[in-house]
């Protein structure tokens, strides 16, 4: 594909994959948020609770019933299409940006060495082979809640430890996002709507609609919730560096998880009204488990061992043969056409000006080059920061 339009392409497919993934995620807040505000109400047989709420200068009467209503509205809506339409831009934004790319952005050579071929097809049946096994796990365990949670706890952080083991950095956050995110949208598409079909077709043939569907859709339902923030730091991880290429990625994923999920129980506690006390524990330890993932990520504090003094030249070559191929006026590498982030190397005064962010993701980080495809070493990364130290 030409860089000019995979750049268009991929410009708009993150585009589209945020104003529909806003959408998703904020019908999950709001009917969560609603469900756990809601008054019991009794002036009506089969209402569960009902809420009044205030917006836009508008008040609403809102009910739900413990089932389902006796008879189905002429009007119903469903809201599927943003799950649906965000797997599906991000499936296509995975694909313009790292299937196309597979070389740059998915496999480093240091981590494993494969084909582009291979990084695709492990891709595509590790998302698939996740979402089975997540079904399998909430089928056998039921509504044994706490057993299901550590369930899907170590199904997200073996996935995480696998990627770290085959990806690049960047590629393995990534792909753990799109690991947990793809479960999310499969819930929708194969649980929560089938389950809510099949109690709609109970009430057009007259019957009462069962239960345990609606019991079954609200705990995946649940899980989507819960899943929200950890899937939204992943899904941003490939801009931060310290996060992907950590040594220990699985290690920072279950930090994560633990942080993002309590934050959000948390939340949910307050929409429902819980007293303090009784949830009160939850915002510590997710602090704490913050507090634990920054400490882990933070620059290693080694001592310079060789301290002899780097020219500009010897710099300047590093920069030739490892940077300049991307960062320069006019890129020479396949899948750039202008500069990343306008940023230029070519000059002792380009590497200068940028030695903060050459220090945070070449030498710290070993985030760049892309993929280490030019194998930049760790005597050349070393010597790349005596230099930037020196200059401070």
């Amino acid at each position: 594909m030409d860089v000019f339009l995979g750049e268009w392409a991929n410009l708009l497919l993150r585009w589209a994959h945020m104003i529909v993934g806003i959408g998703w995620i904020g019908t999950s807040f709001y009917f969560v948020a609603l469900d756990y505000s809601l008054h019991r109400e009794k002036t009506k047989k089969g209402v569960f609770g009902a809420a009044w709420q205030v917006h836009g200068g508008g008040f609403y009467h809102v009910e739900k019933y413990t089932v389902a209503p006796p008879h189905l509205p002429p009007h119903l809506h469903w809201f599927q299409w943003e799950a649906y339409l965000t797997w599906v831009t991000g499936f296509g934004l995975m694909i313009v940006q790292y299937y196309l790319h597979a070389n740059a952005y998915l496999i480093d050579p240091a981590v494993m060495a494969l084909t582009p071929l291979q990084a695709i097809a492990i891709s595509i049946v590790s998302l698939l082979a996740g979402w089975v096994i997540y079904d399998v796990l909430c089928r056998f365990l039921g509504e044994r809640m706490f057993l299901l949670a550590i369930g899907v706890f170590a199904l997200i952080l073996a996935a995480s430890f696998l990627y770290t083991k085959v990806y690049s950095g960047r590629g393995a956050f990534l792909h753990v996002g799109a690991f947990v995110g793809t479960i999310m949208a499969f819930n929708v598409f194969a649980v929560i709507i089938p389950n809510q079909k099949k109690m709609v077709a109970q009430l057009v043939r007259g019957e009462e609609p069962e239960a345990r569907y609606g019991r079954i859709g609200k705990q995946r339902s649940l899980h989507n919730n819960y899943l929200t923030l950890p899937v939204l730091v992943m899904m941003v991880s490939p801009h931060y560096p310290f996060l992907s290429s950590h040594p220990q990625g699985w290690l920072v994923v279950a930090l994560i998880l633990v942080s993002g999920g309590l934050f959000r129980h948390v939340l949910n506690r307050v929409d429902a009204g819980d007293d303090w006390n009784q949830y009160g524990w939850s915002a510590p330890v997710a602090i704490f488990a913050l507090i634990c993932a920054i400490y882990l990520t933070s620059p290693a504090g080694k001592s310079v061992g060789n301290t002899a003094a780097v020219g500009d030249a010897e710099v300047l070559a590093i920069s030739a043969k490892h940077c300049i191929m991307c960062h320069a006026k006019r890129p020479t590498h396949e899948s750039f056409q202008e500069p990343p982030k306008n940023v230029t190397m070519e000059t002792v005064g380009d590497i200068k000006r940028y030695a903060p962010l050459i220090m945070a993701q070449t030498v710290q980080n070993k985030a760049m080059p892309l993929g280490n495809q030019t194998a930049m070493t760790e005597s050349e990364r070393e010597t790349l920061g005596r230099w930037i130290r020196a200059q401070h």
